[in-house]
């Protein structure tokens, strides 16, 4: 008899259901549900406020949330902790550095936390420094470090027991262009050993090179779900117009005809078909003098955001 089994990579690693975070009667994150597989990389998009960070902390285990459950390769984040996190690395956005001790030092101190120790442990600790680039820094004090150095190590701490599952929150903000590039080919590295990424960032260009499927928060829910072709043909054939000048004046009828997504005193944006060809046209319809600045964005996963949310990611 031949028994049809899912291939490894299949599995999922990570399974959230209905998370739910309430700070009184403040909602930071509602039925939030979604799941990675291993050797997948899984974007949480969305900008400040969004929900990204109360989700990956309650994953984490560092927030305990209102409702819902969480399972980290089969175990439950609330019911067996232990079990759960052994499975879990994580990056987060402030940096878990002790400043006063070498690069090596705070991997050997990440890594005896870890229940490593001895050759492993040596072995480990070159693997990683030579992953995020730090071998040649790695006796110098952390408080030497650039910002970027930092973030490449705190990177390191995070995958110096091998996790089978890595939470990256924004691992790439305020990082130098050599670091990001850096800690980018390290998260694809980990993805073809078949690591289970969650990965959240304001970066659209970095969520477009990693990411196998993408989810897209704002206030607290995910609005939007999938691949970047399939997020994108959501757009269909239309271009997004940003127009900045002064519109306190305009009444917003003079776009009767097309899907306008805001509508502020400085700032019009609405979608258009082949806008470029029809530019001159669409201007016409507002009084002389009244816009500053125009642009034009083909159908992307940054004008579906906008479509989506209002606003642009980093707002």
């Amino acid at each position: 008899m031949i028994v049809n089994r899912k291939r490894p990579w299949q599995k999922h690693m990570i399974q959230i259901e209905a998370l739910t975070k309430n700070y009184g009667q403040f909602t930071a994150a509602e039925d939030i549900t979604f799941e990675v597989k291993t050797g997948e990389i899984f974007g949480l998009l969305g900008p400040n406020g969004a929900g990204k960070s109360t989700t990956i902390n309650c994953i984490s285990g560092l927030l305990k949330p209102s409702l819902g459950e969480i399972n980290i390769n089969g175990h439950s984040v609330l019911s067996e902790a232990i079990k759960a996190k052994a499975s879990l690395g994580l990056v987060p956005q402030d940096l878990a550095l002790y400043e006063d001790l070498s690069g090596q030092e705070n991997l050997n101190f990440w890594g005896q936390a870890y229940g490593l120790s001895g050759e492993k442990l040596n072995n480990r600790i070159k693997t990683v420094l030579d992953q995020v680039g730090l071998t040649s820094r790695a006796k110098d004090l952390v408080s030497t470090y650039s910002g970027g150095m930092k973030r490449r190590l705190n990177f390191a701490c995070a995958i110096l027991h091998e996790p089978q599952a890595l939470l990256l929150d924004e691992p790439t903000v305020g990082v130098d262009p050599q670091s990001r590039e850096h800690l980018l080919s390290a998260v694809e590295q980990l993805k073809a050993q078949g690591t289970a990424v969650l990965y959240t960032t304001h970066y659209m260009e970095e969520a477009e090179r990693l990411c196998d499927r993408i989810a897209i928060i704002d206030h607290g829910k995910i609005i939007a779900v999938g691949t970047v072709d399939e997020l994108r043909s959501q757009m269909g054939e239309k271009d997004l117009i940003t127009l900045n000048g002064d519109f306190d004046a305009v009444e917003q009828t003079v776009l009767t005809e097309f899907e306008v997504i805001e509508w502020q005193d400085h700032t019009v944006r609405f979608m258009a078909e082949n806008a470029a060809s029809q530019l001159s046209e669409l201007l016409a319809k507002f009084p002389q003098g009244t816009i500053k600045q125009t642009a034009v964005q083909q159908a992307n996963l940054e004008s579906l955001f906008i479509k989506l949310t209002g606003r642009e990611l980093r707002d």
